[in-house]
């Protein structure tokens, strides 16, 4: 079943796969545990886009598995990958205490980051069954000591198996005593005083409560966007700091804030709410500027991921730059900040039309592109 999984309608190529080693390790090492065939007490977290949903369920059985998945297209990927294979027997939810209350096996994509895996940790330390066990794996290149360092935190036991085509996996077991664990930690919260905005943070949210390099990049600029606009987007939103800044310096404006992952939404959202800007920041979790009607706002902020996932790869960025073209009004703008080494304003050109440098460094590029009367190329 496995080799029938598709990425779609996450992006798809050569080098980019629907399954790996890492996810037949997990099944394989969870297999006696869920050998009783009832899914009820089964959580998945981070799967990639269906191996660990589908294959417990298809090797064991099961029915009423709980999922949840940070990325969207991987929500949908699971979704078509099911209803493609004809199979049944999960309920996608968000990461909160509902979804690991009494669970008895967590299934777990190991997630780059030491501070999402922390959240998750001590989510499932916090409500799951005191005799939980958590299979959790990842490839050993993405893997550090660090992780197990994390997991010991929220439990007492944490066992690192032997490898296997490059995969391994932790197994962790008998959650500590609440006296004994870390204090809830999640969202954090930290003010900026030198832009005058408290940012928040989920685990799971690129760059946490700080303020990436690319993002200032962009910043330094904002006093030049048009402010005679009322409409705007924030593509790729993470933790919500471009749509605060640009909302703040124009009173008038809406702006839309949109991210596929679910930990960056939650965290906008927060990041807003602490800043007072509830009504006027709209967070929406989406696959890029999905929610939003054609020729629609004036102005588009941009600074996208030039990865899926571990893969260094462009698709993402220029799907959005698509997405801007098509929401923009004749006339509006793109303002996006990009790596200096991957050479977009060709792309930008094409696809959304007149485009200009304002700034430039060995690292980080900002320009501003024109939204064009005529369709753009793709």
């Amino acid at each position: 079943m496995l080799a029938n999984l598709r990425r779609f309608p996450d992006i798809e190529a050569p080098n980019l796969h629907a399954v790996d080693a890492s996810d037949r390790l997990i099944l394989d090492e969870a297999a006696p545990r869920m050998a009783d065939g009832t899914g009820a007490g089964v959580v998945v977290i981070g799967d990639h886009h269906g191996a660990l949903t589908l294959g417990a369920i298809t090797r064991h059985g099961l029915s009423g598995v709980r999922t949840h998945q940070d990325r969207l297209l991987g929500e949908r990927a699971l979704q078509a990958n099911a209803e493609r294979l004809g199979l049944t027997g999960f309920e996608p939810g968000r990461l909160t205490p509902e979804l690991v209350d009494g669970a008895r096996v967590v299934l777990l994509q190991l997630p780059r980051s030491l501070d999402a895996l922390d959240e998750i940790a001590g989510l499932i330390a916090r409500h799951a069954d005191p005799d939980v066990v958590v299979v959790a794996g990842g490839r050993v290149k993405h893997m550090t000591t660090a992780m197990n360092d994390v997991l010991g935190r929220h439990f007492a036991t944490v066992q690192a198996h032997l490898a296997r085509q490059k995969s391994r996996v932790l197994v962790a077991t008998t959650p500590r005593p609440e006296d004994e664990r870390p204090a809830k930690r999640w969202p954090e919260r930290k003010e900026h005083k030198d832009l005058g905005i408290t940012v928040c943070a989920h685990g799971g949210a690129f760059a946490g409560t700080g303020i990436d390099i690319g993002t200032r990049a962009l910043l330094q600029h904002l006093d030049a966007v048009p402010t005679d606009i009322t409409s705007a987007v924030d593509l790729g939103c993470g933790t919500g700091v471009l749509a605060v800044l640009l909302a703040r310096a124009n009173e008038n404006l809406t702006v839309t804030a949109t991210d596929e992952s679910a930990a960056a939404v939650a965290s906008a959202r927060a990041t807003v709410a602490a800043n007072g800007l509830e009504g006027q920041v709209i967070v929406v979790r989406a696959n890029g500027a999905e929610t939003v009607p054609d020729a629609s706002v004036d102005l588009v902020l941009l600074n996208p991921p030039f990865h899926v996932g571990a893969a260094v790869h462009d698709g993402v960025a220029r799907a959005l730059f698509a997405d801007a073209a098509r929401i923009l009004t004749p006339g509006g703008e793109l303002w996006a900040v990009w790596n200096s080494h991957l050479r977009y304003r060709s792309a930008l050109e094409r696809v959304v039309g007149p485009t200009r440098q304002v700034s430039r460094d060995p690292k980080f590029t900002v320009t501003v592109s024109t939204r064009a009367a005529q369709e753009p190329s793709i």
